[in-house]
């Protein structure tokens, strides 16, 4: 899986749509719902549910990043599988605060 910027991607096996913002450093597997997620443009594989372990859901305008790997992406969809890399679970960024305008 080759993770460029701006490439979209969605779950296999729910609604969720990411569009990467910052790739990861080396090679990786985005994945949703504990498998691993499919070209925009691709069909869905057939027979495939969301793992109880990655079933948190994702909100659509979240953005999500793994310190470890550099990855960054948006989601453009949400859906009921949780993010991961490699297996590994992904949180959303919390928001930057802005300066107060007095």
């Amino acid at each position: 899986m080759e993770l460029k910027p701006g490439s979209r991607w969605k779950s296999a096996v729910c609604d969720t749509e990411v569009v990467v913002v910052r790739p990861p450093k080396s090679e990786a597997s985005l994945e949703c719902g504990g498998h691993p997620m499919v070209a925009h443009a691709a069909a869905k594989p057939d027979g495939l549910s969301i793992s109880s372990d990655h079933s948190e859901g994702t909100q659509m305008g979240k953005r999500f990043a793994d310190d470890e790997s550099g990855l960054e992406v948006l989601c453009s969809k949400g859906g009921s599988g949780s993010l991961s890399l490699d297996g590994r679970a992904i949180s959303a960024k919390d928001a930057k605060k802005l300066p107060a305008s007095d």
